[in-house]
């Protein structure tokens, strides 16, 4: 808010200049990740399900998780044979290893570590679950990450998912790291499971179903779509005065002819005087007025069967109800959103990709 006002002073040179936004864009990272995390935790984020093979994902994201944990750390993968297939959200599965790793690291001394990541195909029989009241039997995925830091002394084990519990002084930590990879986990119908020796280190154990779709896993990624603009008629349908603001003149910028209304009613008068030019819809699912995204692109698409739909919303179906289209919809974007991933779904969705 500080570099806002500065900015809006307009006495600061260039350099100046990009130095506040830079601090601007950081501050928003870091206000998504955390409402993020609050959703995540309180089962309001929305999963984006897919057939996803966790070594891919964690060779990918290894490098960001290298820059997080500095060169005095190191940061070692081990996977067992063949792949790790599981069905889950690509996004929140590195939300977790990020989270793991950061906890992992705040727990060595200046003088660094050592931190492994590994993965393994389990098989767990009746007989080696009893003992634990959330495990049970079938195959799994286990995703572990160790690390030879301080450990976790035994009065604290018992607390260390419990939200905004944390042993970091103020301003090094909010709590919610291990509650949420254990809200995350709970969401993929998996388990936790933690060792720790004071002084010795701690391991924290991830288990989840495996996939056992092993054709879905063995098909080539899909192409990589194309961000470039076009000149089609969008008509833009957001309550929220700053976000239809933006992401209006985001789409004008790419060329696209832009029709933005605040609610259900008024874009269905948007709608009668330029239906016939109007080639796609994107409509938040939760707005004033008594008409959602869903009900209003059922109305528009009776008169107009081709017309393309992307929905957008920061909510999942527990809280909209049955009906509402989110997680298994290919047209469809979770808030926040980057601004290249909104133009690649508007052109893939124009183009018919999805």
């Amino acid at each position: 808010m500080g570099n806002t006002s500065i900015l809006q002073d307009g006495h600061l040179d260039a350099r100046k200049q990009e130095e506040a936004l830079a601090q601007i864009a950081r501050s928003a990272d870091r206000a998504a990740d955390l409402t993020r995390q609050l959703l995540t935790f309180s089962r309001r984020q929305p999963m984006q399900l897919k057939s996803l093979d966790l070594n891919e994902v964690i060779i990918n994201v290894s490098k960001l998780l290298r820059s997080l944990i500095g060169e005095h750390i190191v940061l070692q993968t081990q996977f067992g044979g063949g792949h790790a297939p599981v069905q889950a959200d690509e996004g929140m599965m590195e939300q977790v290893l990020m989270n793991l790793v950061v906890n992992a690291r705040d727990a060595m001394s200046s003088t660094g570590g050592r931190i492994i990541i590994e993965t393994e195909r389990l098989r767990l029989d009746p007989p080696a679950v009893a003992s634990k009241p959330e495990a049970r039997a079938g195959e799994f995925i286990r995703v572990s990450v160790s690390d030879n830091g301080c450990g976790i002394p035994p009065e604290n084990l018992q607390r260390i998912f419990e939200p905004f519990f944390t042993t970091k002084e103020v301003g090094k930590g909010t709590g919610l790291g291990l509650a949420t990879v254990f809200g995350i986990v709970q969401q993929h119908q998996g388990w936790v499971e933690v060792e720790s020796q004071v002084g010795s280190g701690t391991t924290l154990h991830i288990y989840l179903p495996r996939n056992k779709n092993s054709v879905e896993m063995a098909a080539p990624p899909p192409a990589k779509t194309s961000e470039s603009g076009g000149t089609e008629t969008i008509l833009l349908v957001e309550d929220d005065p700053a976000l239809r603001q933006i992401a209006h003149d985001i789409l004008r910028q790419q060329g696209y002819r832009i029709l933005a209304a605040e609610s259900g009613a008024s874009a269905l008068k948007v709608w009668r005087d330029n239906r016939a030019g109007i080639q796609l819809l994107i409509t938040d699912v939760v707005m004033p007025g008594g008409t959602n995204g869903r009900e209003l692109a059922q109305q528009l698409q009776a008169e107009r069967p081709e017309l393309k739909v992307i929905y957008i919303s920061g909510y999942n179906n527990e809280l909209l109800g049955e009906g509402l289209p989110l997680s298994h919809n290919p047209n469809f974007l979770d808030k926040p959103f980057s601004i290249p991933a909104l133009l690649r779904k508007v052109r893939s969705c124009l183009d018919g990709r999805v």
